[in-house]
């Protein structure tokens, strides 16, 4: 198993959010991901690359405008870690997290922390802001 230099990471995270994250692009998945992918991602869809894509693709169904910026990169060598945390908007265009589609613009933001061995990302944990983004898209009121 080989460490990739800090530029190698970033540059893989940077993909990785360009492709799947600003075009909805699901090739990102077998382009960058291991085949042994594993998602600890809270919304219990399938924790392999088939369920990667379905998030993908489900977010991009709602938010086909979705437009992701990365305000910070924090890579961690030893571990093999890189941390991106981002902010992203859309048109609410379609059903989300049980909200139909409102036409709304709506502004979201996260952390997500991938693991890189041998050029291929292994694992993603992905964490939202869902509270905000369960408000914006009428689903709860505070």
């Amino acid at each position: 198993m080989s460490r990739p230099s800090a530029e190698r990471m970033r540059e893989i995270a940077r993909r990785w959010i360009a492709e799947g994250w600003q075009k909805g692009d699901v090739g990102v998945v077998e382009h960058l991901h291991s085949p042994a992918f594993g998602d600890h991602d809270p919304a219990g869809r399938p924790a392999d690359n088939e369920g990667f894509k379905q998030g993908i693709a489900s977010l991009f169904a709602a938010f086909p405008d979705l437009d992701t910026v990365i305000q910070e990169l924090v890579i961690d060598t030893q571990s093999g870690t890189v941390a991106v945390r981002w902010t992203a908007t859309g048109t609410h265009r379609g059903e989300y997290l049980g909200a139909p589609a409102s036409g709304r613009e709506i502004r979201f933001k996260g952390i997500e922390i991938i693991r890189i061995r041998d050029g291929r990302i292994v694992e993603r944990w992905g964490e939202w802001d869902g509270i905000d983004l369960l408000v914006q898209l009428g689903r709860i009121t505070l």
